[in-house]
């Protein structure tokens, strides 16, 4: 399937999605009948090799699915892309053996992935117990975990103070997974918490370490993390232009032209076709930035284990410069749609309030100050950012 096919379903998908986006944000459910249209479309299994039995597209790809997904849902576009990251931690931690075996069992399954990875909950531990381990501990803000059939957990193993990645079955009865994602946007990201208690965990499951001491992570393995924020850059620009698009069509068919402008239509008005006019340049001028940065990852990750600390940082510094910009015109765009809709576009019905809520939930995952910093630094020094969780 070519990069236009799959960008095609995703875009039906998304305007599926977006004929009830405002009723399901109000409804705050969990989004088990969103992600069966996800499952339904082939998209979970996107990045999985055609010869695994998946869709066998590259990143790329997956970044142009997501901004479409999020376009119509903000949320679903969230749960797809922390989906896809998820789904390539075997590949980041992981030996050929255990990604073959995890990929060809999530096409056969058609998986989706959820995290238990938040490293600001530290409190999640791996204990020796007889021929494997024993996982316990909660963790907050779990992206997908409540509707994932599978989950990553980041654990501590208490013999040797080690992080770990691990690979978890949530069937397990000692999984919980808590309905307790209550916050004013993407409220269908499913990011509640989860709970571990005595889930068995045989070494098969232990994807890999997260050490910097001993034995520090390949460049390749700490492209985990400028791939994860690039997946946040695009559905944040995906809320906006689906913003945009939504508030357009809005101004087409019902919003009156002001009494002073002295035109028939209110797609006339000078200020109206203005506005409109900043928003579009700010919308396509982040698109290019987040394409070159889609680009810059997957050159990265097909580098593979010869890709360089250089060009790693190189990497992620492009993925943070895209990250502000992104940032910043979503959270823009998003609250100024407002001014050419109109009074009676603030109804409840029309839910135009959701796309700015959901950007600012998100952004609010991790600083942008510390991201402008990183790019700052870069610039007038020349250094580049530590590998972190966040960075």
């Amino acid at each position: 399937m070519t990069t236009t096919d799959w960008v095609g379903i995703a875009r039906a998908v998304a305007a599926d999605l977006a004929q009830d986006a405002a009723e399901r944000d109000t409804a705050n459910k969990p989004p088990f009948e969103e992600t069966e249209r996800l499952r339904a479309a082939g998209l979970l299994t996107l990045l999985v090799p055609a010869e695994y039995g998946g869709g066998g597209a590259d990143w790329r790809t997956a970044y142009a699915v997501i901004r479409e997904i999020a376009a119509g849902d903000g949320s679903i576009g969230q749960l797809l892309g922390y989906h896809y990251l998820l789904s390539w931690n075997p590949r980041f931690f992981g030996e050929p053996a255990t990604v073959e075996r995890l990929e060809r069992a999530a096409a056969e399954g058609q998986w989706l992935w959820g995290g238990a990875f938040n490293p600001r909950d530290p409190d999640v531990t791996l204990t020796p117990d007889g021929d494997g381990f024993r996982l316990d501990g909660r963790k907050s803000f779990a992206t997908g975990a409540r509707v994932a059939d599978r989950l990553v957990a980041g654990a501590t193993r208490t013999d040797t103070g080690e992080p770990v990645v691990v690979f978890v079955d949530p069937a397990h009865p000692g999984v919980v997974r808590n309905d307790d994602w209550d916050n004013f946007g993407q409220r269908l990201s499913a990011s509640g918490s989860v709970e571990f208690h005595a889930v068995p965990v045989t070494a098969d499951d232990i994807l890999g370490s997260l050490s910097q001491d001993d034995y520090a992570l390949s460049p390749f393995a700490t492209l985990v993390t400028p791939a994860i924020q690039l997946v946040f850059v695009h559905f944040y620009l995906g809320i906006a232009e689906g913003a945009l698009a939504a508030a357009a069509d809005y101004t087409r068919t019902t919003t009156r032209p002001w009494l002073l402008s002295g035109v028939d239509s209110a797609t006339q008005d000078p200020y109206t076709l203005a506005t409109y006019g900043e928003l579009a340049v700010s919308a396509r001028s982040v698109r290019l930035l987040a394409d070159h940065a889609a680009e810059a990852v997957q050159r990265g990750l097909d580098r593979g284990p010869d890709l360089t600390d250089d060009e790693r940082g190189e990497i992620a510094v492009t993925v943070a410069t895209a990250k502000v910009a992104a940032t910043r015109a979503a959270l823009d765009i998003t609250a100024r749609i407002l001014e050419v809709t109109g009074a009676r576009s603030t109804a409840s019905a029309y839910g135009f309030d959701r796309f700015w809520r959901n950007v600012r939930t998100h952004t609010l995952h991790d600083p942008v100050a510390y991201k402008l910093r990183e790019v700052g630094d870069h610039y007038l020094n020349g250094t580049h950012p530590p590998f972190t969780l966040y960075t």
